[in-house]
């Protein structure tokens, strides 16, 4: 029987979905304490930060993404919907994405939605693609996404991008958003070539309901979690070191590179041990509030996004604080 929710929904989607979000928070909070001094607790944060999260989450969160999309697919196509008002809806919700991203993305320096959208929009003649497609289009665009998603620390070893000026962030509102509105564009195109190999193998595995119907498929989801997570930790583990500040290895741009690109696998590693946790736990508290999490997935990643905007940008609760401090206030 499909372990289900509440709500009817299939647990282990929604599972991996929360578990993915709370990566993700992880994953973006150093951002912005960059440029500050560390100490020996910070090195060990930062290690456990490069090791299990930093470019490991997004690619689980794309992953997801490329499920969900198959999720729908299949509902649609269970309800007797044609092609023709499947792609409609695609497109809205493409376009409605890039407009949600677009005021994300001038806010928070982090977006991601808009580049779901856009790279929806080119691509959704492929949801109904053959399974042979999905793959080599993954296959295809693996290497061009793991460049792209490297670039910023490859070009931060070269030197060609100040580091120390990187975490800087505008002191007051009318600069930051200026800044976003001029490096948005940029980000978002870009950042389609780091989410379709992701998205197509989600669509791919959506199609066999690999986390919808998990104890049918409980033997491919063991074997892809020992492989994927092994590799993902034998190969990120010299990346870690080196983005810690712990060690320098050899070839430092190899590390990066293999922090990266096994940081997929990683992500793939880490959906398929929910589905295997799906399987096995009764819905207790912490399940269900990961669930729950999951369920509203695009609500809560807007919601942490506004979190840390109001906790870390200065010219938010900082100057907040500074006005109401005794020896600002007007007499």
């Amino acid at each position: 029987m499909t372990v289900t929710t509440a709500t009817g929904r299939s647990l282990a989607p929604d599972l991996a979905r929360g578990v993915m979000l709370l990566a993700i928070a992880v994953a973006h909070a150093p951002v912005f304490v960059t440029g500050t001094a560390f100490g020996v607790l910070d090195r060990v944060a930062a290690f456990l930060d490069h090791l299990l999260a930093h470019n490991q989450a997004r690619p689980m969160f794309v992953l997801m993404f490329g499920y969900a999309l198959g999720q729908f697919v299949y509902r649609h196509q269970v309800k007797g919907g044609d092609w023709g008002s499947l792609r409609r809806l695609l497109r809205r919700r493409s376009r409605w994405l890039i407009v949600i991203g677009f005021v994300h993305g001038v806010l928070v320096p982090l977006d991601i939605i808009a580049v779901y959208g856009l790279t929806l929009l080119m691509l959704v003649p492929l949801v109904r693609a053959r399974d042979s497609v999905l793959c080599r289009t993954t296959a295809l665009t693996l290497l061009p996404a793991v460049l792209v998603a490297s670039g910023p620390t490859l070009l931060a070893l070269a030197g060609t991008v100040d580091t120390a000026r990187a975490g800087i962030m505008p002191a007051d509102l009318g600069s930051h958003l200026l800044s976003g509105l001029q490096t948005w564009p940029v980000k978002t195109v870009l950042g389609t070539i780091d989410i379709v190999p992701g998205m197509m193998l989600g669509t791919w595995a959506a199609r066999r309901r690999l986390l919808d119907e998990p104890e049918r498929h409980r033997t491919p989801l063991r074997r892809v979690t020992l492989i994927c997570l092994s590799v993902a930790l034998a190969g990120r583990l010299p990346g870690a070191l080196l983005l810690s500040g712990a060690w320098t290895p050899p070839v430092p741009w190899a590390a990066v590179l293999a922090h990266t690109l096994t940081g997929q696998a990683g992500g793939i590693g880490l959906a398929a041990l929910m589905g295997l946790i799906a399987t096995r736990s009764r819905l207790g508290p912490l399940t269900a509030a990961l669930a729950a999490l999951g369920r509203r997935s695009l609500t809560f990643y807007l919601f942490q996004s506004a979190m840390f905007l109001a906790l870390f940008h200065p010219f938010m609760l900082a100057e907040v604080t500074s006005l109401l401090a005794p020896g600002d206030r007007r007499r």
